[in-house]
């Protein structure tokens, strides 16, 4: 039997449009989608307000909060939440507010260690170099304490 030989298609079609196509119709389509939001966008605005005065919804039962209210503010808040529960007796597991609040590091930016070349160090995160090269020059912690 003898083998023909046949010609191989390729795989890969050429492509019909250039790639100055191909951005000219992602343009219009981005511009096409903008104005379907915007045509959508007013009535779910007018079905969110209808909702809102129906079941007297506050913005503070949807989680906003006033540009004046400060982090400081809601945390203090928090807090105040914890002890009313703590005095309640109440269960903080089943509570929001039992999540706990991050504490600052004791100590941490205070400076424990200083040279006479005015180098310093807090006593956190990897040793200075100056630091190691004092303890090997023969002095201690002690006489790098502050």
């Amino acid at each position: 039997m003898k083998h023909r030989r046949t010609q191989v298609q390729p795989l890969v079609s050429e492509p019909t449009q250039t790639l100055k196509e191909i951005d000219q119709e992602i343009a219009r389509l981005k511009e096409r989608a903008a104005t379907i939001v915007t045509a959508e966008k007013s009535g779910v605005i007018t079905r969110i307000k209808e909702a809102i005065s129906y079941y007297g919804i506050t913005a503070a039962e949807l989680g906003f909060r006033g540009a004046r209210e400060s982090v400081a503010s809601v945390k203090s808040e928090k807090l105040a939440k914890r002890r009313v529960q703590a005095a309640t007796g109440a269960n903080p597991l089943e509570t929001e507010a039992a999540k706990p609040l991050k504490k600052p590091r004791s100590g941490a930016g205070v400076i424990k260690y200083k040279d006479d070349a005015g180098n310093a160090w807090s006593g956190f995160g990897p040793k200075p170099r100056w630091f190691t090269e004092a303890l090997a020059g023969g002095k201690t912690p002690e006489d790098l304490k502050a």
